[in-house]
């Protein structure tokens, strides 16, 4: 048994002395939190290979400018501009066999925005709700409120009329039998990862079930008035049609009986 503990000190010493080696990335900085602006460095040593070149990715999609085909140890990538566009996991690879590969996270607070500012739905309806979020880290818990008039947030959940069904990326609240009263308003949805929460409001209008018919009954309205309006115009004009015809009437009367008094004017002449 004490051959055993010698045997195992003597190997102990061994891995001591020539200790395993492989590839080693250093990198700077080893995370980026909430920064404007960052450049991100690779130094690769003790390569077990020849190096062949080297490339970037961010969320394991490769930067094809960043790709070479030199054989250098250090590599660097600058980000001019940090925001929800720009965030996320970032690896150094070097061409080598096998990879050799290391990664640098740029992390931002939440960036939640509303699919729409406005939603508009009628009363007994259902209305939908929807935010969503860009950022890294994803977020990770998702709380929704019901906005009063004095600002007073009451917290919802997934109960009675109210449904909520959530992601990373985005949260849906499903309001059930809209009722103009109690259900019109500002909701406000908050995301919340590692580095903070941000939070955005959506204004929803409910209409009466009747708000439908008004165009239609508008329409209506004209229409009876256009009627109205010609049937009135119709019913003053055909009276100043007759007096027309009467007066255009008389008009050859009287000159037939002027025409009848010279003939008998002229037939006492020759009779005298």
């Amino acid at each position: 048994m004490r051959l055993l503990w010698v045997f195992g000190a003597i190997l102990f010493c061994f891995h001591q002395a020539f200790p395993k080696t492989g590839a080693v990335i250093l990198l700077e900085p080893n995370e980026v939190i909430n920064k404007t602006a960052a450049t991100l460095s690779c130094n690769l040593t003790n390569p077990v290979s020849p190096v062949k070149g080297y490339y970037w990715t961010r969320n394991g999609k490769k930067i094809e400018e960043t790709h070479s085909d030199l054989g250098i140890l250090y590599t660097e990538y600058t980000i001019p501009k940090i925001d929800y566009h720009s965030a996320g996991k970032y690896s150094c690879v070097f061409l080598t066999e096998p990879v050799a590969e290391e990664s640098i996270e740029v992390k931002i607070p939440p960036h939640v925005v509303p699919y729409k500012h406005s939603e508009n739905s009628n009363e007994k309806d259902k209305a939908v709700l929807v935010c969503v979020a860009h950022s890294y880290p994803l977020i990770v818990d998702w709380k929704w409120y019901k906005v009063a008039e004095d600002d007073v947030k009451k917290p919802l959940n997934s109960s009675g009329k109210y449904t909520i069904k959530s992601t990373p990326n985005n949260s849906t609240l499903s309001i059930d039998d809209l009722d103009m009263e109690e259900d019109m308003g500002n909701y406000e949805c908050m995301g919340e990862n590692e580095l903070g929460f941000k939070s955005t409001q959506i204004h929803l209008r409910v209409r009466s079930r009747l708000a439908a018919l008004w165009p239609f009954l508008g329409i209506v309205a004209e229409v009876i008035i256009l009627v109205t309006i010609i049937f009135i115009y119709e019913k003053r004009r055909k009276p100043d049609e007759i007096n027309d015809d009467d007066d255009s009437g008389s008009a050859p009367l009287k000159s037939n009986a002027a025409t009848n008094h010279k003939d008998k004017n002229v037939r006492q002449r020759n009779s005298n």
